[in-house]
């Protein structure tokens, strides 16, 4: 397993924490500085950001993925509510079609949210690192 997919199971072990973005961000910051070097860092920040998927859709599923996969769950159930009550086997095609979009959608989601919080993570490393060395220099001045 590479340190890239290391750090985005990280992140979607802290996405299942109820907590603000801010605590995720910071319990995932203490992991990423202790397992991985800087350079290292900046090499998974790069190759993420080339990763992440930069149209409408893929946006839409990031931030939104349970309202994109709804429908989705709506059809499976009522192809399942309707195979089952009028007794027709037909109506089980729905269900066996809606029901992987809905759970790859959801899925597909999921990881673009953690690997964004990868990313937002290791831009927070990155300004808190900055900050410091340029405190130290304007108050030698």
């Amino acid at each position: 397993m590479s340190q890239l997919e290391r750090l985005v199971l990280m992140a979607e072990d802290e996405l299942t924490q109820y907590s603000s973005d801010a605590r995720k961000i910071e319990k995932l910051r203490q992991k990423i500085n202790l397992s991985v070097p800087v350079a290292e860092q900046k090499q998974i920040k790069t190759e993420l950001l080339a990763q992440m998927p930069t149209n409408f859709l893929a946006k839409l599923v990031e931030n939104q993925r349970q309202t994109v996969a709804l429908p989705f769950w709506g059809i499976a159930g009522l192809g399942l509510l309707l195979g089952i009550s009028f007794q027709q086997p037909i109506d089980f095609l729905a269900p066996a079609i809606a029901f992987p979009i809905a759970f790859n959608l959801q899925k597909w989601g999921w990881r673009l949210q953690a690997k964004r919080l990868v990313i937002q993570t290791l831009e927070e490393i990155e300004t808190r690192m900055k900050p410091a060395t340029s405190e130290t220099i304007t108050d030698r001045q």
